[in-house]
């Protein structure tokens, strides 16, 4: 399994806004983006005070790019997603980021399971996710509606998933899916709508860069 290896917090800060990659150490005084809000690399401080005007494909590419990061996407598949999207009927961007919320990895982290993408993502990769009854340790696999994810029977006396339960309820659970407490289960009911995903980002400039 591919994955992004570099560091997150100058992802943010090459991107110049929070993409919410370590969970809680994001929303903290520790935050890269708060401490030093200006690109990564030798010349990163004095970047920001150059009043350089962005040309159309550099706001394309960067848009881009904060998309693929926020999600944890390799360019390859981030690209064969983008296909996908371009075949489905509907507006391109809202289905790609329809396509990018129904990943198992990101359900995990929006039913509250996991604190970032990253880390829902290493445990779904581990196996401590079921779905429909069966065990999936592929974070990349697309959900549809009627799915049921649940938490595996060996995972769910770990202390982990036991500090996990005491904690639920502090993170809102979004209305396209729902999310049993007790049985540790959550189910997409539906797909999201583009009001319903709270991502800030335009993913018409993503369409753009991919249409050049």
């Amino acid at each position: 399994m591919g994955r992004a290896t570099e560091p997150v917090c100058k992802m943010c800060r090459r991107e110049g806004k929070k993409l919410f990659l370590k969970g809680e150490r994001c929303f903290s005084v520790k935050c890269a983006v708060e401490r030093r809000g200006y690109p990564p690399g030798e010349h990163g401080y004095e970047q920001q005070y150059r009043r350089q005007r962005p040309t159309a494909y550099g706001m394309q590419f960067r848009e881009k790019q904060r998309l693929r990061r926020t999600y944890g996407v390799l360019e390859s598949q981030f690209r064969r997603y983008y296909r996908e999207a371009a075949r489905r009927t509907g507006l391109t961007g809202t289905n790609l980021l329809v396509i990018l919320e129904c990943r198992l990895d990101n359900i995990v982290h929006r039913l509250g399971w996991g604190a970032s993408r990253s880390q829902a993502r290493q445990l779904v990769s581990h196996g401590h996710f079921d779905v429909n009854g069966k065990r999936c340790d592929i974070p990349s696999a697309l959900l549809k509606p009627g799915d049921v994810v649940s938490v595996h029977p060996t995972s769910r006396s770990m202390p982990y998933f036991k500090q996990v339960v005491e904690t639920l309820g502090q993170r809102a659970v979004p209305v396209w899916l729902s999310f049993d407490g007790v049985d540790m289960t959550g189910r997409m009911a539906t797909y999201p709508t583009r009001e319903e995903i709270d991502v800030d980002i335009n993913e018409q400039l993503v369409v753009e860069y991919y249409s050049r």
